[in-house]
C-alpha cells in the first residue's frame, strides 16, 4: 500500500468520486510535471501541483497564479495527490470531498532553479526548507515562480510569486482571460454539463 497517499484516500471514496485511486506508486522520477487544475468547489480556486519524489505536492491557490511580479498569491498546502491526478478532469459528485467541477487549466514540465552556492538543492530539500523555485514550461504559464512558506501548521501557508523575468507581464491576467481546459478545450460549464450526469 502506498503510504504517501493515505490522507488522500482517507478523504475520498474514489469509486464514487471518479478520481484516481491513489494506488499508483513510485514512477515519475525526473519527469518534473506540473499541473494547475481549476476547481469549482464550494469556492472557486486553482490547485497548483508539482511532481516531487513520486507524488504531486499540492497547494490550493484561491485567486490562481499571476504573471505580475507584484502579486503575492496565497497558496495553502493540502494533501499529496497521486501522479495520475495530473490527468484528471471531470465532476466530483455532491456529497464527496471537494465536490464540484475540475478542469485541467494548465500543465507541462518544470525545471528546478533552487541552488545553495554551487550546489543544486533537490525539490524535496527545497520543499522541506519552505522555499521552492521553478521554471514552468506550460501552455499558459511560463517562466520562474517562487513558492515561499510563511506559516506552518496542519495546512501550511505559502506565497506563490512570479519571478521578474522575460515571461513576467503585469498587464496579462490569464485566470480571467484563458478559461478553457488545456486537455479538452472545454470550459467549466461544458465539463459540468457533459460529465455530471454520468454518475
Amino acid at each position: 500500500m502506498d503510504k504517501k497517499h493515505s490522507e488522500y484516500r482517507k478523504k475520498r471514496d474514489t469509486d464514487n468520486s471518479g478520481e484516481p485511486s491513489g494506488k499508483q506508486s513510485g514512477g515519475g522520477k525526473g519527469n518534473n510535471r506540473f499541473v494547475i487544475q481549476k476547481h469549482d468547489a464550494s469556492q472557486l480556486h486553482y490547485d497548483f501541483r508539482l511532481e516531487i519524489d513520486g507524488t504531486l505536492k499540492s497547494w490550493a491557490v484561491p485567486k490562481g497564479p499571476s504573471t505580475d511580479t507584484s502579486e503575492k498569491r496565497l497558496a495553502i498546502e493540502v494533501e499529496d495527490h497521486p501522479l495520475d491526478y495530473a490527468d484528471f478532469e471531470g465532476v466530483i459528485p455532491a456529497g464527496e470531498y471537494g465536490a464540484g467541477t475540475v478542469m485541467a487549466w494548465d500543465r507541462g514540465s518544470y525545471r528546478n532553479l533552487r541552488r545553495k552556492g554551487d550546489e543544486a538543492l533537490t525539490m524535496k530539500e527545497s520543499h522541506a526548507e519552505g522555499q521552492i523555485e521553478v521554471w514552468l514550461k506550460g501552455s499558459k504559464l511560463q517562466g520562474g515562480y517562487v513558492l515561499k512558506r510563511f506559516r506552518n501548521g496542519k495546512k501550511p501557508q505559502w506565497l506563490l510569486i512570479k519571478m521578474d523575468d522575460e515571461e513576467a507581464d503585469g498587464r496579462r491576467n490569464p485566470t480571467s482571460t484563458e478559461n478553457n481546459s488545456v486537455k479538452t478545450g472545454r470550459d467549466l460549464k461544458t465539463i459540468t454539463k457533459a460529465e455530471s450526469g454520468g454518475r
